[in-house]
């Protein structure tokens, strides 16, 4: 019982300490994006790249906008981690795409990259290589620190205040916010079945 409360009061403080204001510049980013013909590119790792392709689904579906995720195909990203490393899955995804100022990268992370730790290289360089072509980026990260949240145009921070469980909640975040995007009103065009 004690585990089932203490990670549900956490959910309950993370959605307290949402920040309303970058979430509301996340749907107008995201309306814009399809208003200009622009394209969502989604990304993450683990967890999150399973959310990358479940959210691609429903963008695209619900909203009508033009959606893709690198992740949703498999046998490029091992021939390309395979080959050049694991580091370059998105950035090379993104050149191929030719990703430009109409589009939008979305980043879904839990700490958003860490260059000296060598953690979620690929997703430092694909923010880098965005930033060069002038895409907005958003990101839905779980800590502050990390890459991801200090380089991006619009970052939606989740605040988890039991450490240990920052990845399970982080991820669960993102989640629960492409969902509250793909069901504004702003975003939605056509109707879920349910």
């Amino acid at each position: 019982m004690k585990h089932l409360q203490i990670y549900l009061e956490n959910i309950i403080k993370s959605i307290q300490t949402l920040n309303y204001d970058s979430i509301e510049k996340a749907i107008i980013s995201l309306k814009n994006t399809r208003k200009k013909g622009g394209r969502l590119f989604l990304i993450g790792v683990g967890g999150s790249a399973g959310n990358a392709s479940h959210a691609v689904n429903d963008f695209r579906k619900l909203c009508n906008i033009d959606a893709y995720t690198p992740v949703d195909n498999i046998s490029e990203i091992t021939a390309k981690t395979n080959d050049e490393g694991f580091e370059y899955i998105f950035d090379s995804y993104l050149k191929l795409s030719k990703i430009n100022k109409n589009d939008t990268l979305m980043v879904f992370s839990v700490g958003g990259g860490n260059q000296k730790k060598n953690v979620s290289v690929n997703i430092i360089k694909a923010i880098k290589f965005a930033k060069s072509k002038k895409t907005q980026i958003i990101c839905i990260v779980g800590k502050s620190d990390g890459y991801a949240y200090k380089n991006s145009d619009i970052k939606i921070l989740i605040n988890v205040e039991e450490k240990k469980l920052l990845t399970p909640i982080s991820e669960t975040f993102q989640v629960l916010l492409w969902h509250l995007f793909v069901s504004h009103p702003l975003l939605q065009i056509n109707k879920t079945k349910w």
